[in-house]
């Protein structure tokens, strides 16, 4: 699936089963749960903390809810993620192009 498709599969749901997108100002802090849900589950499996009883390693499943929400605000913003991605590369490449290489800290 592209990104594209993924921008409408998200829509043609919504306007099927969802009766309307929320507010952009709710998405966003819907958004920002979905961060901090996916972060939880970070914290657990690869920091210091570890899992509650009960809660389980869904981190792709946490993914996919950040990037759902993601989806229904670049749709309901009219934002082509598309396009905005490949600029964003082209951007961090001509700005980063050596910055990392030459990082010594990266170095193995």
């Amino acid at each position: 699936m592209t990104i594209q498709e993924a921008q409408q599969a998200v829509d043609q749901w919504i306007r099927e089963y969802g009766v309307r997108y929320f507010s952009e100002l709710t998405n966003m802090a819907v958004l920002t749960e979905e961060v901090g849900e996916l972060a939880r589950v970070i914290a657990r499996k690869y920091g210091d903390q570890s899992f509650k009883k009960g809660e389980k390693d869904n981190l792709g499943e946490e993914m996919a809810d950040v990037l759902w929400v993601l989806l229904c605000l670049a749709n309901q913003t009219g934002v082509d993620l598309t396009e905005e991605l490949q600029k964003s590369i082209e951007k961090k490449t001509r700005r980063d192009s050596l910055r990392h290489i030459a990082n010594p800290k990266l170095q193995a």
